[in-house]
């Protein structure tokens, strides 16, 4: 398995959410490792300049049509979620936590994240909810905190990010074949390809 796709993510996009869902059947069809990396999509806005599409009012209508016609596509569930944009800042630190301390868990914590903003429309900004949703997939809310504010966790998450912009990743979802960028879910099949 020599071939790679290199995944930055955030769980606070939509397009991210449906890259996701994706992604892990792409790789495996092509027999390519599948490489996640946590990165806070307000951090390459800054240092890029660039915005959310959902800050355009008939840009954002679009996007979210557009969005739910790819997971019809893709057959998943998508639900806009009432609290969007969410603040990742806290869940995007828990996930590098978890993929550093705890990787056997990885997959199911961004699992039960993904799900819970994506399908279920939850408000992950707030603490409670948070809370709520990791005791029920059997995660330590506790626990997940502790590692929110581990100096070691935070300066992995902002080293992602800012080797990110380096790479010339603007937004989210971005993919990397080799060193080439693909970005958005709606250019999956150009990663596909790239994998062949």
């Amino acid at each position: 398995m020599s071939k790679t796709v290199e995944f930055y993510f955030d769980l606070g996009s939509p397009a991210t959410y449906l890259a996701y869902t994706q992604l892990p059947k792409i790789c495996e069809q092509a027999d390519a490792q599948l490489i996640y990396i946590p990165i806070l999509l307000g951090g390459v806005f800054k240092a890029t300049g660039n915005a959310s599409p959902a800050t355009v009012p008939a840009k954002g209508l679009y996007m979210f049509q557009d969005l739910d016609r790819y997971a019809k596509r893709y057959g998943v569930p998508l639900k806009f979620n009432p609290h969007f944009p969410i603040n990742t800042l806290m869940l995007m630190r828990a996930v590098t936590g978890i993929q550093l301390r705890h990787p056997q868990r990885f997959q199911a914590f961004i699992d039960c994240l993904f799900h819970a903003i994506w399908v279920e429309g939850r408000s992950l900004d707030d603490p409670a909810t948070v809370a709520a949703v990791l005791a029920q997939h059997g995660f330590d809310p506790n626990e997940v905190l502790a590692l929110t504010a581990d100096e070691e966790v935070k300066a992995v998450l902002k080293d992602n990010t800012e080797k990110a912009v380096k790479r010339g990743v603007f937004g989210a979802p971005s993919m990397f074949v080799d060193d080439q960028l693909y970005f958005g879910q709606d250019r999956l099949d150009f990663v596909r390809e790239a994998l062949r």
